[in-house]
């Protein structure tokens, strides 16, 4: 092997072991950003605010690639129940807010459904999300519960958000939410499966 020969080899190992020390550290770097509360994915609640650090970025970029500033949007998604049992329309969900436990925000928020690959899932009523411009019912006592299943809930059909007969994700989001979410008090309640 000539001399050039060696130092060009030499380079493109170390263009490999970068490639892949920094694709390592990137993938680490954004399994330490989000927590998991009651099932929920909770938010990393500095994104878009992370000045020059690169790595950080990238990281974000990776888990959820556009985002708004924490002040606009916060965003939380799970495909487990509160147990970590992956979610699925062949049971029955519901989804319960306890008084004064909707998302704290200054302007609405909302519970999407998707599929696994985070397209909306189609169903008889066109129905695609549930929140706080929804017109949902509340218990007596203020609570609110969302029913997430294939089949209309009898008699809660107004608090329904139609899951498809697989396996399936939610979203929660709370658009310019408050001090709560902010501080990171706020706990997105569980999907608890109805026996």
């Amino acid at each position: 092997m000539t001399f050039i020969a060696g130092i060009a080899l030499c380079i493109i190992v170390g263009a490999a072991l970068a490639f892949i020390t920094g694709f390592l550290l990137i993938e680490y770097e954004s399994y330490t950003m989000e927590t998991t509360v009651n099932g929920w994915s909770a938010p990393y609640l500095n994104y878009g605010e992370w000045g020059n650090n690169i790595l950080e970025r990238a990281a974000f970029a990776q888990v959820l690639p556009a985002a708004n500033l924490p002040a606009e949007a916060v965003y939380w998604s799970t495909t487990v129940d509160g147990t970590g049992t992956q979610l699925n329309g062949t049971h029955e969900y519901v989804m319960h807010f306890p008084p004064g436990g909707l998302p704290p925000n200054n302007a609405f928020w909302s519970l999407t459904m998707t599929d696994l690959e985070s397209y909306m899932v189609n169903n008889s009523i066109n129905r695609y999300h549930l929140g706080s411009l929804s017109n949902l019912t509340p218990n007596t006592d203020g609570s609110v519960d969302i029913y997430i299943q294939n089949a209309a809930p009898s008699g809660n059909e107004s608090n329904w958000l139609p899951a498809p007969s697989g396996d399936f994700k939610l979203w929660l989001r709370a658009y310019r939410p408050g001090p709560a979410i902010l501080n990171g008090s706020y706990k997105a309640p569980p999907v608890v499966e109805v026996s």
